[in-house]
């Protein structure tokens, strides 16, 4: 014979304890949404674009059947043996990147430092460098890339000998600049204090003990 069952129930700012803590390991065990990266993503769009760097693209098949091209970046993470982000691409020397970059982050000294960088290494190659960036293996850490450099000098004049391994290690910091902030982001979403305002913001219930209910 059916039955009606009542019980009580409660949203995240009602409960405390262990039961606070059920609840916010329920949504941490759902996973964040799949796009929670795209902001991190588009800045990383723009920052390299700021420092002359043009990243490669692939076609991604829609939902509605059309296609959408978007940047040849890998990354994974956290904590594991492998873990990292890597991008392929081409780079060339862009005026004013070391100015424009401190506008566009005003407190990243590291994008600052990798900006500064690349600007004296092109004052040293006549502002002529230019060079594709290639990543390889089934990693997709910042050691799977490397660039190969050529200068465009009217009278042929090659790269001077560091250039090459200069602008692989400045690309290999802009990886690593890219997965902290990935980590960063990552991190934020799973704080106590986000989660808290998610599961309050989608209505969310839970019984005393911290089970998610309905």
């Amino acid at each position: 014979m059916p039955r009606i069952i009542e019980t009580l129930v409660f949203t995240i700012e009602e409960l405390s304890g262990r039961a606070r803590d059920a609840a916010r390991a329920w949504h941490r065990d759902c996973g964040l949404l799949d796009d929670w990266d795209d902001f991190v993503l588009e800045d990383f769009g723009t920052v390299c674009s700021i420092l002359g760097v043009a990243l490669d693209t692939r076609p991604v098949r829609l939902l509605g059947g059309g296609t959408r091209d978007v940047p040849q970046i890998w990354w994974s993470g956290f904590g594991n043996q492998g873990d990292g982000a890597s991008f392929s691409g081409a780079y060339q020397h862009a005026p004013g990147s070391a100015k424009a970059i401190r506008a566009h982050a005003p407190q990243d000294a590291e994008l600052h430092r990798i900006a500064d960088d690349l600007q004296e290494l092109q004052r040293r190659n006549f502002w002529q460098l230019c060079a594709v960036i290639r990543q390889r293996g089934r990693y997709c850490h910042e050691f799977t890339m490397r660039a190969e450099v050529e200068r465009d000098s009217p009278s042929e004049q090659p790269p001077t000998e560091d250039a090459e391994d200069a602008v692989t290690e400045a690309m290999r910091d802009l990886a690593r600049w890219l997965h902290r902030q990935l980590r960063t982001e990552h991190d934020h979403l799973n704080s106590d204090d986000a989660v808290d305002e998610a599961l309050a913001v989608n209505g969310y219930t839970f019984t005393a003990d911290g089970l998610r209910f309905g």
